[in-house]
């Protein structure tokens, strides 16, 4: 896909995530009393201007979509006619000021819900069951005993039904104490427990980076096999620049015979930077060509990629699935507890991250969430709007953080003023908003950082 398609679909989800959450504070703020100057979606150069209304409120869709902003009547920014005073930010009562500042936030997680409850309540909900496929011998899960064919029923003692609860229950697991207590069903009916433990907090920091947590235990969930067939090929990657294209069959690599797209991986991917023979069908026609793969280092070992992607479309057998249909009050709850339960996660994982608990390659930038908003709108509506749940519930939570520049550092400000019964000093708001913006720009360099070390590995 090109860079457009990503800035396209990056613009889109900002936009209106954007819009959600700046509406927010413009429709609480007009039903509280408050007088609203401006409601701007973006900064920089107006696009689109327009004033209507009795108080004359500007509407502005600026040129840079990374953020908007609600302006209210506040005479610290400037004189303010003496009629105006009362419906001035700084005249109104504290909790309405908050109230103002929290709606943001709110209005991100009621979206994320609304998305949710039209999700549940349309196509119901289907989830895989958690089974076991490969476990690496040796590894944390096999000490354990963790076998191939066994299906996780709970996890320390919270009852588990589909592979993205017992992704979110070992991931919360591992970042606090290292230690999972698996409660399974063997492929013979036999009820065990399998314990995984992981004593090293350095190891512990390493299964909470992207993509490692599985690979780091040392099992796979089971999943149907794959044909070693190429799905979407990188342009200009190893593949591509042999000649491989999307469609193509591997038959055998070195004369070894791949009988999955698995099969091909693992061969790949133990011989970083060696040039391969491989053999490839492309409609009636066999062919040969070299490749040479790439070596990458990830998590301390190198690694060959030649960057390809399996086949799209793979079904699980009906018995895999697990389908519920679910009525408009019953979609509601479910859609309820599923962002309480995502924002929890977030609101643990990231103060563990602030102790060292969790890796700093979590954070994500605008080249991540461009890549994600592409990605998931080639995948269909169905993945894109995951894709704005995920992200409006993430931009709720980060808003409240108590961090000055943020909506939560401000309603702090205004908690203390209403228990101290008069506003903080203009000095120590400075510090407050200089403290706050370092601190954004240090979580921002470090999210880029992890950009930017995405793109070259």
């Amino acid at each position: 896909m090109s860079f457009v398609w990503y800035l396209a679909w990056f613009v889109v989800a900002v936009g209106l995530l954007v819009t959600v959450h700046e509406f927010g504070h413009f429709y609480v703020a007009r039903r509280l009393g408050f007088k609203v100057l401006r409601f701007s979606v973006g900064f920089g150069r107006p696009l689109f201007k327009w004033v209507a209304g009795a108080d004359r409120v500007e509407y502005v869709l600026a040129a840079v979509p990374l953020g908007g902003y609600v302006k209210l009547l506040d005479e610290r920014e400037g004189p303010v006619a003496p009629a105006d005073l009362p419906r001035s930010f700084t005249h109104r009562p504290p909790w309405q000021r908050i109230l103002v500042l929290l709606a943001g936030p709110c209005f991100n997680i009621l979206f994320a819900v609304l998305v949710l409850w039209i999700m549940l309540w349309v196509n119901g909900i289907t989830e895989v069951r958690p089974v076991v496929g490969d476990v690496v011998a040796g590894s944390y899960a096999g000490r354990a005993g963790l076998k191939s064919g066994d299906q996780i029923r709970a996890i320390n003692g919270n009852t588990v039904a589909a592979q993205r609860d017992v992704v979110f229950d070992l991931l919360d697991a591992m970042s606090s104490r290292g230690q999972a207590v698996l409660s399974v069903r063997g492929a013979d009916g036999e009820l065990r427990q399998a314990k995984l433990s992981v004593p090293d907090a350095s190891e512990r920091r390493r299964l909470t980076e992207p993509a490692e947590l599985f690979r780091g235990l040392g099992f796979q969930f089971w999943a149907p096999a794959v044909p070693a067939v190429l799905g979407p090929v990188t342009p200009d990657g190893p593949a591509a620049r042999a000649g491989l294209r999307s469609g193509d069959r591997i038959v055998a690599i070195d004369g070894v015979p791949m009988s999955d797209f698995r099969q091909l991986v693992t061969y790949v991917s133990a011989r970083p930077g060696e040039r391969l023979r491989v053999e490839y069908r492309r409609g009636e026609a066999t062919y040969s060509t070299e490749v040479q793969v790439a070596s990458e280092e990830v998590g301390g070992k190198r690694i060959g990629r030649i960057r390809v992607m399996q086949p799209t479309g793979i079904a699980y057998p009906p018995n895999m699935l697990l389908h519920t249909d679910l009525n408009g009050a019953t979609a509601l709850g479910r859609a309820g507890g599923e962002a309480w339960n995502m924002t929890v996660l977030q609101a643990r994982l990231f103060w563990r991250m602030v102790l060292g608990r969790v890796s700093l390659k979590n954070l994500s930038g605008p080249l991540s969430i461009a890549e994600f908003a592409g990605d998931s709108a080639e995948a269909g509506a169905a993945s894109f709007l995951s894709f704005l749940v995920l992200i409006s519930l993430s931009l709720g939570f980060l808003n409240l953080l108590p961090i000055p520049i943020l909506d939560g550092g401000q309603i702090v400000f205004q908690l203390v003023e209403w228990l101290k019964g008069s506003p903080l000093s203009e000095r120590a708001q400075a510090v407050g908003q200089q403290v706050g913006i370092a601190l954004l720009i240090v979580l921002m360099g470090v999210a880029l950082y992890n950009d930017i070390a995405r793109q070259f590995s």
